[in-house]
């Protein structure tokens, strides 16, 4: 069954759109854009990739990004860091060598706010638009098109794309110029990395005082204490069960992204510096891989 075979779609016209980057989060939302009637070229790094999932859900693929990119309307990334973005935008294969004016490249990489603005830069000299959309909500989010998009860019741009996205997600907001969707993923990340540390102690304390910590999840969770990852991570982690949702290695290198930016606005982030170095620890266990609610490892 498709990835996007339970999705709902509100009807929207037809987009000739691009996919690049068929990862674990790349892989079902290019399907629920073509599950919503759009024409999808895809490109992945990895050609059989690409090709496995074109044999799944139909669409074309593409042997580079200028390739898949020709004669797109809407262009989305979804790839590993700053240096991948920027090879698959800029680079000589790039998206931006082939985009017809007037054309929107939507990125949904984890990135620094600076690539997405100086993107957006290099976008605006070419004719193109460039929306900078971070999103939340993980492998089972895009696979249910239910993921959180922060978006940053111009008004006129993110009105052309923003029912496109929605084929993927229930909440799609600017929140500024080039930059602020990045800006806000980072808020994002300071607040799951606080929650699990607390949620990791919490655990970890009621164990060690013989609670049943199942029945007292059921308890606090209706509480004042009540959150997503308590109410989603609690439970497996009381059960030492970290094999889903987002890694480790992941969650490392956007901590690092946030404490780049804080460095350069002066933010203090004593917790979230703090957090990462236990990430760091847990990696040096072997558990770069491991779902992020992997924190309490380092306390039992």
């Amino acid at each position: 069954m498709s990835a996007a075979a339970s999705k709902t779609y509100d009807p929207t016209p037809a987009r000739c759109v691009a996919f690049i980057g068929l990862g674990t989060m790349g892989a079902p939302m290019a399907a629920h854009l073509l599950a919503a009637g759009h024409q999808v070229t895809v490109y992945n790094r990895t050609t059989a990739k690409a090709e496995a999932w074109v044999a799944e859900h139909g669409g074309r693929w593409a042997v580079t990004p200028r390739e898949a990119a020709q004669g797109a309307d809407i262009v989305f990334t979804c790839v590993g860091n700053d240096d991948d973005l920027r090879q698959v935008t800029i680079g000589t294969e790039g998206v931006f060598a082939s985009l017809k004016a007037g054309a929107i490249v939507v990125d949904h990489t984890t990135t620094s706010a600076e690539v997405a603005r100086e993107l957006s830069a290099v976008a605006a000299q070419q004719g193109l638009s460039f929306v900078d959309a971070p999103v939340s909500g993980g492998n089972l989010g895009a696979i249910n098109g239910v993921l959180t998009v922060m978006c940053g860019g111009s008004a006129e741009a993110f009105a052309q794309v923003e029912p496109v996205i929605r084929a993927f997600a229930r909440a799609v907001t600017l929140l500024g110029e080039s930059g602020s969707g990045q800006l806000a993923k980072m808020v994002n990340q300071i607040c799951i990395g606080g929650l699990l540390q607390g949620l990791s102690e919490a655990i970890a304390f009621g164990q060690k005082a013989g609670l049943d910590m199942q029945q007292v999840i059921g308890v606090i969770s209706q509480g004042a204490a009540g959150s997503w990852q308590l109410a989603n991570r609690g439970p497996t982690m009381v059960k030492d069960e970290f094999d889903f949702g987002f890694a480790v290695d992941w969650m490392r290198k956007d901590l690092g992204l946030v404490l780049d930016e804080a460095r350069r606005q002066g933010a203090r982030l004593p917790v979230t510096a703090l957090v990462d170095q236990f990430y760091a620890d847990v990696q040096a266990q072997g558990g770069g891989r491991l779902d992020t609610s992997s924190l309490i490892k380092r306390l039992r």
